[in-house]
């Protein structure tokens, strides 16, 4: 049985679905739903943060969680983790209004020395990189990329092909080798947009002129040690959530 706040979560995205909760309307609060039975503070608050990371409400100190109108401009994006357990929660890939595309797939040489150290390779070896554009909207919100080690393609040889994958390849993985694929706590920081990432958020600026932009990565590893990182770039003055 899927655990007291997924529960929750898929009960209060039928009730948006079915129109119980309209676009602009608050949730209960917290301890509203605390006080109906519905689970915890810590149980209730998951729920609401599943929500959020489906960016079907947005939430506010001191003014509550309120349902996200369909049309509303992008202000926050889901983390890679919080996609995947979106994914694994209601089998859906993308959020409401939401998108990929500018899809690759490709052979390279590591020359990021840190990303080679993080994924467990000597700089200049040869991974598979996939990447791709995550769009709400009209607007680009996170050019993501993984980095995944080439024992990986032993067993998803798929992960080769210039296509989309039918599912999260890392499932395929464990189900072809039994071994168990794992999530470091998520890295966050900050750096200058490269001219490629403004070109796919579809940012012009001035040349030479400095963007910051959030930058997380999320390191997967097996019983043999890091076999992927995810990286994910967030649009200029957006701001990151992720599913609990």
């Amino acid at each position: 049985m899927p655990p007291k706040w997924q529960r929750l979560a898929d009960e209060l995205a039928q009730q948006i679905a079915d129109g119980v909760y309209a676009p602009g309307d608050y949730l209960p609060h917290i301890r509203e739903l605390v006080a109906q039975g519905k689970g915890s503070i810590t149980t209730v608050h998951a729920a609401y943060k599943a929500l959020e990371a489906e960016g079907l409400v947005v939430s506010s100190r001191g003014h509550g969680t309120r349902v996200q109108p369909q049309d509303a401009a992008p202000q926050s994006a889901v983390s890679g983790l919080g996609r995947l357990n979106r994914l694994r929660r209601t089998g859906r890939p993308y959020g409401p209004r939401e998108v990929s595309m500018d899809h690759i797939v490709a052979l390279r040489s590591c020359a990021d020395v840190e990303l080679a150290n993080l994924l467990g390779v000597e700089p200049y070896d040869e991974v598979l990189l996939r990447g791709r554009t995550f769009v709400r909207g009209d607007k680009a919100t996170v050019v993501a990329l993984s980095v995944i080690q080439l024992r990986a393609a032993n067993a998803v040889p798929e992960l080769l092909r210039d296509e989309r994958m039918p599912r999260f390849w890392q499932e395929i993985y464990t189900e072809r080798t039994g071994a168990e694929i794992s999530a470091d706590p998520e890295m966050r920081g900050a750096r200058l947009a490269s001219g490629e990432e403004l070109r796919k958020f579809g940012i012009e600026v001035p040349p030479d002129t400095a963007v910051p932009v959030l930058v997380l990565r999320s390191v997967f590893r097996d019983e043999v040690g890091p076999i992927e990182i995810w990286e994910d770039v967030y649009r200029p003055g957006m701001w990151q959530v992720s599913s609990e």
